[in-house]
């Protein structure tokens, strides 16, 4: 008999070693999250994935699948404490949507879309973030960084380690692996997957903005929980 778990009511199974969140996307069951990719470790940084199990709030992302977890995952609860996460990311950044050339590529925005955010609430930090365009082929805007730390996990699987989180609160910064402290001095290639892998705006690669005009980008045309649940059953399967 196979192990399972209940979400929303609803039965899943599951298999040793995966999940809560792991699961879930296995069974097309979308937990909303940012700082998840199915190829990194868990970070659990983000908390968007909390889910309500037996009771306890979990991160679905680092919290194991055991048998007869009864799972609270689409809760006007959990929905209006993501919502409240997603407008203080939106605050503490400087997100600029109708600007931004990853708009509608932007999974920020696509989540704040999703748990229908139709304000900020809170007011802005306007916190100080530098532009760092030194790099030929790849810039980096601080404004848009929510710290998922995908870049720093994905550089550390490059192997060069180009990026790292400092400082904390109002300070925090994503830094780069050089003593001049310059992106244009670290081992980052355009092709690394570090430079790609950024869930909003603040990596971007040079001279390629707006070549997909807006309405016909990623998230124009599909739903964020569709495209989560590709990606983690496409890495499932391979």
């Amino acid at each position: 008999m196979s192990k399972t778990i209940t979400i929303d009511g609803d039965s899943i199974p599951f298999e040793d070693g995966q999940t809560i969140m792991e699961a879930a996307a296995a069974a097309g069951v979308y937990i909303p999250h940012l700082c998840h990719h199915p190829e990194f470790t868990p970070h659990g940084s983000c908390k968007l994935c909390t889910v309500t199990v037996n009771g306890r709030a979990c991160s679905a992302c680092t919290f194991p699948a055991m048998d007869g977890q009864d799972i609270l995952n689409n809760s006007k609860e959990l929905n209006d404490d993501r919502r409240r996460i997603t407008q203080m990311l939106f605050v503490e950044g400087n997100h600029l949507c109708p600007g931004c050339e990853k708009s509608g590529n932007c999974q920020l925005q696509a989540v704040g879309y999703y748990l229908n955010m139709l304000d900020n609430h809170f007011l802005h930090f306007f916190a100080p973030r530098e532009l760092d365009a030194s790099h030929p082929d790849v810039l980096v805007d601080q404004n848009r960084c929510i710290f998922c730390t995908l870049c720093v996990r994905a550089s550390h699987k490059d192997g060069k380690d180009v990026f790292a989180i400092s400082g904390r609160g109002i300070n925090k910064r994503l830094i780069f692996n050089a003593d001049s402290g310059l992106l244009k001095d670290t081992d980052l290639d355009v092709s690394d997957q570090a430079a790609h892998i950024c869930p909003t705006g603040a990596i971007l690669i040079k001279r390629t903005g707006f070549t997909q005009p807006i309405g016909e980008r990623l998230f124009d045309h599909k739903d964020i929980s569709e495209t989560s649940l590709e990606q983690e059953q496409g890495d499932h399967d391979r």
